[in-house]
């Protein structure tokens, strides 16, 4: 069967009793099976997920109130909790570990009727721009196999890329879903920070964390995040958004001049793009060398106070190797731990202690403090800042990497709306030459609405 390709076009063979909710979900299933050599999915769920479409035609055939979401086939990242099913942050720490508790985006998506189908693999608790740093194995970009998905939510990106979902849900922290949906040709939605509750998502960076839409769907971006967005009493952190519509006037877009003078022959080509489909005007931005280092600081030191809770006392991996109580704490957290994360713990312990925690993560913050007032000046003339997404193709998965600054200097577009805690978008652009890329359009912090508005006309 055809599956529908966008929200709309779901409804509409729904209601017209073209299509059922069973079938469609059969047909998805059975495109995941066609995929299992690209590593996206971590666990199927085809029992819930039939149930559920079950309910759905059972509302449809008795004339029942239907969500505004029904029907649609969605993943979610393996680091959002879904009652009674697995969640493991791609962590051995946390293999086989049921959640209790569905996250307030799953139930408000099931309330609305959608229809989650799997959790989608990811780089271990959504540390890593590449989704290979998982117990699960890397995940494989559709296109070409040969080649890294990005992260860390690769296979979030990877179940929109291939047909395996309509939408899927994904976090990001410092780019994790806008890079791997630019790697894969799909659009990725970062809202505000605070825009969407935090409730269910297992932590990274507390200040950073903000859960996302990767889709093929424009119009139906915008339908999910009216449905899943909004106050949460389980998150202190959630804000009301601005919910107008972009404005009649001319758009006027910002570029930061660093980009351009120290654009690669990648860069410079999108910028190209860019300049193709609206005028841009390049201002002056004295932080771009300043916004790597300083994510990083931040990111990690929260990221070791969030995963302190692992200890194989309460919950997940519980090393068999102890005698004693410290044995026990430091080899659960041994064997539970990537690489990856164990870095990261240890240099996010060593910019909070005392000694390093003035001269790091203090200077850190007052760093991120003066780009967020760069941010504003510049947004109260223009009307959305656009850059790139990625600094160039995907690398291949068998492509060593000996520099880990090298793979963390590939987020230098992307953390920008972290920092800050504005809403961005990556949109999926090809030339007349074949010349596939991503525009980024990040817009005022709570501006979430406006900026979809807006990313439409460029959506083409």
């Amino acid at each position: 069967m055809q599956i529908p390709n966008t929200l709309s076009e779901t409804h509409l063979q729904l209601m017209s009793g073209k299509l059922s909710a069973e079938n469609l979900t059969l047909a998805y299933l059975e495109q995941i099976e066609k995929i299992k050599h690209l590593n996206a999915y971590v666990c199927i769920w085809n029992e819930s997920a039939l149930s559920k479409a079950k309910q759905v035609d059972a509302k449809i055939k008795t004339g029942k109130k239907l969500g505004k979401l029904f029907g649609a086939v969605v993943s979610i990242k393996d680091n959002i909790c879904y009652k009674n099913h697995n969640v493991s942050a791609a962590s051995k720490i946390l293999k086989n570990y049921i959640s209790p508790y569905n996250a307030t985006v799953v139930q408000r998506l099931l309330d609305e009727d959608a229809i989650i189908i799997g959790s989608t693999n990811c780089d271990e608790f959504g540390m890593g721009s590449s989704s290979t740093n998982s117990i699960y194995g890397s995940v494989k970009n559709g296109e070409d196999n040969s080649k890294i998905a990005g992260g860390s939510s690769g296979g979030a990106a990877v179940s929109v890329q291939m047909n395996t979902c309509l939408f899927a849900l994904g976090s990001d922290t410092g780019g994790s879903i806008r890079q791997p949906a630019a790697l894969c040709n799909v659009i990725g939605f970062k809202p505000s920070y605070g825009s969407i509750s935090r409730h269910g998502l297992i932590a990274y960076a507390s200040s950073f964390d903000q859960i996302g839409i990767i889709s093929k769907d424009m119009i139906g971006i915008s339908r999910v995040y009216a449905s899943i967005k909004g106050p949460d009493d389980y998150d202190g952190t959630v804000v009301l958004d601005d919910a107008t519509n972009a404005s009649s006037h001319e758009i006027k877009i910002a570029g930061l001049a660093p980009i351009v003078e120290q654009a690669n022959d990648h860069v410079r080509k999108t910028l190209d793009m860019l300049e193709t489909v609206s005028s841009v005007d390049y201002l002056p931005f004295e932080f771009m060398d300043y916004m790597v280092p300083c994510y990083y600081i931040l990111t990690m030191a929260e990221a070791s106070s969030n995963l302190s809770r692992y200890d194989g006392v309460r919950y997940g991996h519980r090393s068999n190797h102890v005698d004693n109580l410290e044995d026990l704490y430091k080899n659960s957290r041994t064997e539970g731990f990537g690489d990856e994360v164990k870095k990261r713990i240890m240099l996010g312990t060593f910019v909070l202690s005392e000694g390093y925690f003035d001269a790091y993560y203090a200077q850190a913050q007052k760093v991120r403090r003066l780009i967020v007032d760069s941010m504003d000046k510049i947004l109260v003339d223009c009307d959305v800042i656009a850059m790139p997404v990625i600094t160039g193709e995907p690398r291949r998965l068998d492509q060593s990497v000996s520099d880990a600054l090298e793979i963390y200097m590939s987020d230098i577009f992307t953390v920008l709306a972290n920092l800050t805690g504005m809403p961005s978008i990556a949109i999926p652009m090809i030339d007349q030459n074949g010349f596939k890329t991503s525009i980024q359009l990040m817009c005022k912090q709570g501006h979430d609405q406006r900026l979809l508005d807006i990313a439409k006309d460029f959506y083409l």
